[in-house]
């Protein structure tokens, strides 16, 4: 399995096909598997990688303080510097969409253009959020508790249903529920991860182009963020997924493999 080393820590990825890089960045409880339904679809166009966050498989939990934003925005960004072939293709999902938020607000010049699917997190009151509202955290936290005291099934159930709703679970296929076994302490370490809300400010700075994409039977929230920054971003477009909750790459990968290449094609 390739890796590039940044600061001294491995970031493996998967990788197909040839031409001008794309770097797939995965939510909580991911890693490259995150993104099987693309690999081959996205190849066709593109040296697509995609990544495994610093702790997530193949990778082991260690404890130690470094599962933030910060540190997962600077091993993207690092990665990208690594491959030394100028400003790339950007797409996240979910919590990976917030660090491909902030590596494109914090590092334009790494950028070309980017993809945020469902992005995670919360607005702050420049963009209509309730001020320090905390509910993702809160959810977030409670999952983790249920995860540290070995309940591990019964924490990822909780996380589960606050981003798919009631059931979303048991809807999940087996091996993405083993992805998510092999991934939960590191949620353990999310609770401490400084996201800080989206704000206007930040939003504005980000001058990539810019693909919104969300699920057509997605939890409230995302659909939230998603309003929020398409008001704002300079350079913004939005495509609905159909058929398709949170988990919108695997639920229903053609249209969005379609809507991705469609966007990235010509970016």
């Amino acid at each position: 399995m390739p890796s590039l080393l940044v600061d001294g820590h491995p970031i493996a990825y998967a990788e197909a096909g040839a031409g001008e890089p794309l770097l797939l960045v995965h939510g909580t409880l991911g890693d490259q598997r995150s993104f099987a339904p693309q690999m081959a679809p996205f190849g066709a166009a593109f040296h697509v990688m995609a990544l495994s966050m610093r702790h997530c498989w193949p990778g082991q939990w260690e404890e130690g303080g470094d599962f933030t934003i910060a540190r997962h925005v600077a091993d993207v960004a690092g990665f990208i510097r690594a491959l030394g072939r100028g400003p790339v293709r950007l797409l996240g999902h979910s919590r990976g969409g917030h660090i491909a938020f902030r590596v494109a607000e914090q590092h334009p010049e790494l950028v070309r253009a980017l993809v945020l699917a469902e992005p995670g997190g919360e607005l702050d009151e420049s963009l209509g959020g309730a001020p320090a509202s905390g509910a993702q955290a809160a959810s977030f936290a409670a999952a983790a508790a249920l995860i540290g005291a070995g309940e591990v099934e019964k924490g990822l159930v909780l996380f589960a249903e606050y981003t798919g709703g009631p059931g979303a679970w048991d809807r999940r296929p087996e091996d993405r529920r083993a992805q998510a076994r092999d991934n939960a302490r590191t949620l353990l370490g999310q609770t401490q991860e400084q996201r800080r809300p989206y704000s206007r400010n930040a939003a504005e700075a980000v001058r990539a182009p810019t693909l919104l994409l969300g699920g057509d039977r997605s939890q409230p929230q995302f659909a939230t963020i998603l309003d929020a920054l398409e008001r704002v971003m300079p350079d913004a477009r939005r495509v609905t997924i159909g058929q398709a909750t949170h988990n919108l790459n695997i639920d229903n990968p053609g249209d969005f493999n379609r809507a991705v290449l469609e966007f990235l094609t010509v970016a």
